[in-house]
């Protein structure tokens, strides 16, 4: 009985292989298909342009052009507002400090210096001589041939004030300080290179090309010098 069992089980699996075939036969193949649709509906033709003419207005154009006139006016006014903020707090940050602008000026009283002495005062950081001189002195000064001069200047041209003698105590060679009451001329004389400058700060002997230079002052008050 045995060997008929296994006989007839191998005789029935063919029979199944053929059913299990001829099923998966039957079932169709997937092809593509050139009518597929697809799901999203809405417009074929995407070059459609929208209709917006709910949304324009009934006003007149000059109306609306009023309106954005205002607006752009605003907005340059705004602008304009903040360009000049914006200028007005750059300069004042590049402007000079409150310290710096105490050092442009000196003020110098007058009274302190007596007639025939000198006083040296600092003034952005150079020296500074003031020249209280005598009637001689002046006289002196006046009496000099201007056209002998290596450089020629009236004395009338360098004061303010006879009296008052106000020049930079820098020498013209090579910058540096003269000795005042010394030289040949009884002016100044730079110790360095031998430069001689007669009362009234010229040049008359030396390698200085120039005279003593004058710098910017004034006289607020018949006692009073500000140089600066």
């Amino acid at each position: 009985m045995a060997p008929l069992s296994t006989v007839t089980r191998a005789l029935a699996r063919p029979s199944v292989l053929r059913v299990a075939a001829r099923t998966i036969s039957t079932t169709p193949a997937v092809r593509g298909d050139s009518s597929y649709s697809s799901p999203f509906k809405g417009e074929s033709n995407s070059t459609k342009v929208p209709d917006f003419s709910k949304y324009l207005s009934d006003k007149k154009p000059s109306s609306n052009a009023l309106i954005s006139y205002f607006m752009v006016g605003t907005l340059g006014a705004i602008t304009a507002g903040g360009a000049k903020s914006t200028i007005q707090e750059f300069l004042v940050n590049m402007s000079a400090s409150a310290d710096v602008l105490a050092l442009a000026k000196v003020e110098v009283d007058l009274n302190a210096i007596p007639e025939g002495k000198n006083v040296i005062v600092k003034w952005r950081g150079k020296p500074v001589f003031i020249r209280h001189r005598t009637a001689a002195e002046i006289e002196e000064a006046n009496n000099i041939n201007v056209a002998s001069l290596r450089d020629p200047e009236a004395d009338s041209d360098r004061v303010q004030k006879p009296e008052w003698l106000v020049m930079l105590g820098v020498c013209t060679h090579l910058g540096c300080v003269p000795i005042g009451e010394a030289g040949e001329y009884g002016g100044w004389f730079c110790p360095c290179h031998g430069s001689h400058y007669d009362i009234s700060g010229r040049i008359r002997k030396g390698p200085a090309p120039l005279n003593l230079e004058i710098p910017a002052y004034e006289f607020p008050e018949d006692d009073k010098l500000v140089i600066g």
